[in-house]
């Protein structure tokens, strides 16, 4: 009759029952990894040890207990004086410890070992000498980057020298009268003539068949020997005596 009767929700046993969402799983969760824990402790108890495993026990822990009486070989040594812990020999420089013992567990063959060590010594020296010439490598492709960036921006510097050489050749030959340049490219080309026709522009391109920078050693020696003119001084000097005796030299190098 009790046992139909439905529970009393005010009664102290519902009300202190804790009844958060979500917590009865939590509590199955806690349950469940409880349970494999122990599992596996029982698992590790009843696990049966092999050959190898009891065998190396029995080993270590004969090779921790000292020797004894009942030890032919320290009897031995006992009828002689000795005594356990002195150091063997007369004057007690010999050793105090028993040899140690190593014992042999891999199938491998007499000097595996060795052979196994040189491979890894020879495979760690191939290591090295690969991340050497990697290391190598990368400093010789920073150095060409190094000389290519040089040599762009010393171009640049050359071509910019060449443009105000020019405009300086224009003007000057044009104080002088001088309606038409010696090389076509003496002067700042106008826009116009790129839209020449092509033949016009290969005969153009075979005439200033030239690098910048021999264009502008062609440019500032003429400049100095038509005009007296230092393209790097930016001054006019009077004559060919006051330009020697003044002007550092003929190139950039020389004003620097």
């Amino acid at each position: 009759m009790e046992e139909d009767e439905e529970e009393d929700y005010m009664s102290d046993s519902f009300i202190k029952e804790d009844v958060r969402p979500g917590l009865p799983m939590v509590r199955r969760m806690k349950e469940a990894i409880q349970k494999e824990e122990k599992q596996k402790e029982a698992n590790e108890k009843n696990k049966q040890k092999s050959i190898k495993e009891e065998e190396k026990e029995r080993r270590e822990l004969v090779l921790k207990s000292a020797l004894g009486n009942e030890n032919r070989g320290f009897a031995l040594l006992q009828k002689m004086g000795y005594k356990s812990g002195q150091a063997l020999g007369r004057s007690g420089e010999g050793i105090v410890e028993p040899i140690p013992l190593n014992i042999k567990t891999g199938r491998s063959g007499l000097g595996h070992e060795e052979v196994k060590k040189r491979k890894a010594e020879e495979k760690l020296e191939n290591y090295r000498q690969k991340l050497h010439m990697r290391k190598k490598a990368n400093e010789q492709a920073a150095d060409q980057f190094r000389i290519r960036f040089k040599n762009k921006q010393e171009e640049r510097k050359m071509e910019g020298d060449l443009r105000k050489s020019q405009r300086a050749c224009q003007q000057l030959d044009m104080q002088k009268d001088i309606d038409v340049p010696k090389e076509i490219w003496f002067w700042i080309e106008p826009e116009e003539e790129e839209k020449k026709d092509e033949e016009e522009k290969e005969d153009e391109c075979t005439s200033s068949d030239f690098s910048v920078s021999e264009k502008l050693q062609i440019l500032t020696a003429y400049l100095r020997e038509e005009h007296f003119y230092c393209i790097w001084c930016g001054i006019t000097y009077e004559d060919s005596e006051d330009l020697s005796s003044n002007c550092p030299g003929d190139s950039a190098a020389d004003h620097e």
